[in-house]
């Protein structure tokens, strides 16, 4: 009786083990189909074409217009976003299709011109900033610049450079006329600059006179408001003759002064001529009544 129990709890326990390990082995099966169904997908998923990168967006504004003067140092911008792997290039667009840079290299003869590259971010967005930079401006660089992204297809954007010629204007006629002791004010204002001068120069004649203060001249120069002012408090006679200013940066400007010392201010603002020809010499009356008298006959 006890032995066929025991066979009957082997039977069990045998059966147990065995039904286990039958689901234990589909467990597996399954697992395995899933990796191999996990396979397929992702070589499916690896089938689809990739995404497109963003097209190139420049955040300069097309036909942007610089204006740079004489002598100075122009920067032509060229902001882009999405640039990938496009490459950058300067051409001048004039008269003929010249190639200035490729990225950082300058290919024109001409070194004045050259790439500066800078890269910053902004509300996630990374810019890469391609200026052109032009130095010791001429009048002969104003024209249009294109600054070109060799992407497929290509794409570009046009910048106008202006050159404008500096120059310097003293304030009133170019015939200035006081009385001896009567102040005198002359200011001269430098126009068509993009940028303050470094300095203002003041001559009187050939002299120059910016720091003749013991001679009654003083001289004030605001270089931001680009003007300079010469003064005299009390004019005399030495102080007749020519006054000009020479900006730094800009082409000079001159004036006139007369000091009047009881000439005739009519006379002299006619050249010396007004009616000083009334006040002809006894001979010179002659001369000229003989020549009528010829013309007459």
């Amino acid at each position: 009786m006890i032995a066929m129990e025991l066979q009957k709890w082997i039977l069990c326990f045998t059966f147990i083990v065995f039904h286990f390990a039958g689901l234990c082995a589909e467990t597996q099966d399954s697992d395995l189909d899933l990796a191999d169904g996990g396979d397929i997908q992702n070589e499916l998923g690896a089938s689809f074409p990739p995404l497109e990168s963003p097209p190139v967006h420049f955040a300069t504004e097309n036909n942007t217009v610089v204006t740079a003067q004489t002598g100075s140092t122009a920067l032509l911008p060229c902001v882009i976003n999405n640039i990938g792997d496009g490459t950058v290039s300067w051409i001048r667009r004039k008269d003929y299709y010249q190639l200035l840079t490729v990225g950082l290299t300058t290919y024109s003869s001409d070194d004045r011109f050259q790439t500066i590259h800078l890269q910053h971010s902004e509300f996630f967005l990374a810019f890469q900033d391609w200026t052109l930079q032009i130095k010791f401006v001429q009048q002969r660089d104003a024209g249009m610049y294109e600054c070109q992204v060799s992407s497929h297809p290509s794409t570009s954007i046009f910048v106008q450079l202006n050159v404008v010629e500096a120059r310097a204007d003293i304030e009133g006629p170019s015939e200035k006329y006081l009385k001896p002791g009567s102040g005198l004010r002359l200011q001269c204002t430098v126009l068509q600059s993009t940028e303050p001068p470094a300095y203002v120069f003041w001559y009187h004649n050939n002299r120059m006179i910016n720091y003749d203060v013991d001679r009654g001249i003083n001289v004030t120069t605001e270089l931001s408001e680009k003007s300079s002012t010469l003064t005299i408090t009390n004019a005399a006679t030495r102080h007749s003759g020519n006054y000009s200013c020479f900006p730094s940066n800009a082409q000079g400007a001159s004036t006139y002064v007369h000091i009047l010392n009881g000439e005739n201010p009519a006379a002299m603002q006619h050249g010396g001529r007004g009616l000083s020809w009334l006040q002809c010499s006894p001979s010179s009356w002659l001369l000229i009544a003989f020549s009528l008298i010829v013309l007459m006959c």
